[in-house]
């Protein structure tokens, strides 16, 4: 164990006094009392906290505040110890769980932020072919072990553009189950623009979930979101996805949205997305180069946080008359699943998690396709380049420096390999941006918990 590793984390957020014990998870609402104590527990003897708090809360108050914390450490709900699970052997039958299928390299939007290059993923456009969509699935099937549950989410580009091929599929999947005994869960990712009433239903009856990228107030997404001769795309998709999410019902959407610096109060656009009916909501930070005129960057972080701070009180009100409300990043796990390995490791990309191009190429996750020197195999030889899978999968909290330093480990899980990978040019060292914002969002994801309790 690393000598100084912080092992609570304390902070003030609406309203609340609020302390999180990192090795353990739990967390406790506190008094002002408490909060102030547990500032010198670690470090000073009872004698000093009471020279110090005593004129302020009483010597009997400070006591019974100092036996409590005492008891709660003993019972391994403060101050408790690392688990010591350095060298952790994760997924050491490299079983596959989930794919990303891009059924289309091709997209009838110009995103000016796309790291998909307009679709092409910096090479030819293309479209999967079904005899390679149906050996992707084989390949899934055969890679998964003895695991039932099974996902893919088709993606692009556009998916809808390669539509035939997306339900084609899904039948193939459908013959698959029964076969082997397997459970697909089918999503799917698009930009809306060729949504149609035969597609929302195929969507709805088959899909466990739709992810639809609209960018939130019409000035916002037009501005970066256009369609191919230029114009904005707002009035051509809100009406579909808005229809789409009727048809959803109880099933799971979610509408996403991404902010630059040109939108940092992007609680505008969540805000218009509730605003127009939609009740499953995710805005992300954009992921593109620094030198890019509209990237995120160190001027603009406090700003961010700040944003995110605003919007947790905001929701709080909406929560407290709108239950079904979600916003994707104020939505936290206190109970301690998944498994602490699963917690140390994140999403899984490169081991669990894989993309497959329309040629059948292996890459780690969406976000590294067309990367070459991420290239994993492909699945009609299955994967080759096993040095870079192992690499995929010991990139964990416990060796990266930062992260083993870090309060927040268990909830980023070392955060995304891709913005790692992107902003450093290093798996092992995390993106410092990306971890300031989940670091906020964390925060705000538990005081907004501690104030829906009441």
């Amino acid at each position: 164990m690393i000598m100084g590793k912080k092992r609570i984390h304390k902070f003030y957020m609406n309203n609340k006094y609020i302390v999180l014990d990192v090795n353990s998870g739990s967390v406790h609402v506190v008094d002002k009392i408490v909060y102030d104590i547990l500032e010198y527990y670690e470090t000073e003897t009872l004698d000093y906290i009471l020279s110090k708090f005593t004129s302020e809360y009483g010597k009997k108050a400070v006591i019974d505040v100092y036996e409590e914390i005492t008891k709660l450490k003993e019972q391994g709900l403060l101050y408790a110890p690392e688990q010591n699970l350095v060298g952790l052997s994760y997924n050491k039958d490299n079983v596959v769980k989930a794919l990303c299928l891009h059924v289309a390299h091709d997209c009838n939007l110009k995103c000016d932020y796309c790291f998909a290059a307009q679709g092409n993923f910096k090479g030819d456009r293309s479209l999967m072919s079904l005899e390679t969509g149906k050996r992707a699935l084989e390949f899934l099937v055969e890679n998964s072990g003895n695991r039932r549950n099974l996902e893919v989410d088709f993606f692009g580009g556009e998916p809808l553009m390669n539509f035939q091929v997306v339900k084609d599929l899904v039948e193939y999947g459908r013959d698959l189950e029964k076969k082997y005994n397997k459970r697909f869960r089918f999503t799917i990712t698009t930009n809306g623009v060729l949504l149609d009433e035969d597609k929302m239903d195929f969507i709805n009856e088959n899909m466990e979930n739709i992810v639809m990228s609209i960018d939130g107030r019409k000035e916002i997404n037009d501005n970066m979101r256009k369609t191919i001769t230029g114009k904005g795309s707002y009035d051509i998709i809100l009406p579909k996805f808005k229809a789409m999410a009727e048809k959803r019902k109880d099933k799971d959407y979610y509408i996403r949205g991404t902010f630059t610096n040109r939108n940092i109060d992007f609680s505008k656009d969540i805000m218009d997305f509730y605003e127009n009916g939609f009740k499953s909501v995710s805005v992300e930070p954009v992921v593109t180069s620094e030198k890019e005129e509209y990237a995120l960057r160190e001027e603009h972080l406090n700003r961010v946080l700040e944003e995110y701070e605003k919007f947790s009180r905001e929701y709080i009100n909406i929560k407290k008359r709108d239950k079904d409300f979600n916003f994707f990043h104020f939505m936290i796990d206190l109970t301690q699943g998944p498994c602490i390995i699963k917690r140390t490791v994140g999403c899984g990309a490169g081991s669990e998690y894989l993309a497959i191009t329309p040629e059948g190429d292996l890459y780690p996750c969406h976000q590294f396709v067309g990367e070459k020197e991420f290239n994993l195999g492909n699945i009609f030889e299955g994967i080759k380049n096993n040095t870079l899978r192992k690499e995929f999968k010991e990139a964990n909290i416990f060796n990266k420096e930062e992260c083993n330093q870090c309060w927040a480990r268990y909830y980023c899980s070392g955060g995304c390999h891709a913005n790692a990978y992107y902003s450093n040019s290093d798996l092992m060292k995390p993106y410092k941006l990306g971890c300031e914002m989940e670091k906020k969002r964390i925060e705000c994801a538990i005081s907004i918990l501690a104030n829906l309790g009441d």
